[in-house]
C-alpha cells in the first residue's frame, strides 16, 4: 500500500507547483501594481472595449448566420490540417488503404467546401 501511495508523489508535487505557479502568475501582477502605486483604475479604463471603440449596439443582438459558417468552416479546415500531419508522418506504416482513406477524406472535405461556395457561404458583403 505504501508503494502505490508513494507512486503519486510525483504527480502531486507536480500539481502542487503547478497550482502554485499559476496562482502566483494570476495574483502576483496585481499586488505588485498595488504596491508601486501604479493600480490607477479611470474611467477610460474600466469601459468596455470591443474592438477600439465603443459599443453602440445592445449586447444582446444577433450576429449574422454567416460569421458562424465562416466560423464552423474554418475549424474544420483547421482539424483536417490536425489530421493530415499524423497520417504524413504514419504513411510508411498503415500503406495504400490509409492512402486511400486519406484520399476520400479529402474529397469530403473538397465536396463540402465546393457546396459552401457554391451556396455564397464564403461570400462576406
Amino acid at each position: 500500500m505504501a508503494s502505490v501511495a508513494a507512486g503519486y508523489l510525483p504527480i502531486l508535487m507536480f500539481l502542487a507547483i503547478a497550482l502554485g505557479l499559476s496562482t502566483l502568475f494570476v495574483f502576483a501582477p496585481m499586488l505588485v501594481s498595488r504596491a508601486t502605486g501604479t493600480h490607477n483604475p479611470t474611467p477610460e479604463k474600466l469601459s468596455e472595449y470591443e474592438c477600439g471603440f465603443p459599443a453602440f449596439d445592445d449586447s444582446r443582438s444577433q450576429f449574422d448566420v454567416r460569421f458562424y459558417l465562416v466560423a464552423i468552416l474554418f475549424i474544420i479546415f483547421d482539424l483536417e490540417a490536425a489530421f493530415l500531419f499524423p497520417w504524413a508522418v504514419s504513411l510508411e506504416e498503415i500503406g495504400w488503404l490509409g492512402w486511400g482513406a486519406m484520399m476520400i477524406f479529402l474529397a469530403e472535405l473538397a465536396l463540402g467546401l465546393a457546396y459552401a461556395w457554391k451556396k455564397g457561404a464564403l461570400e462576406w458583403e
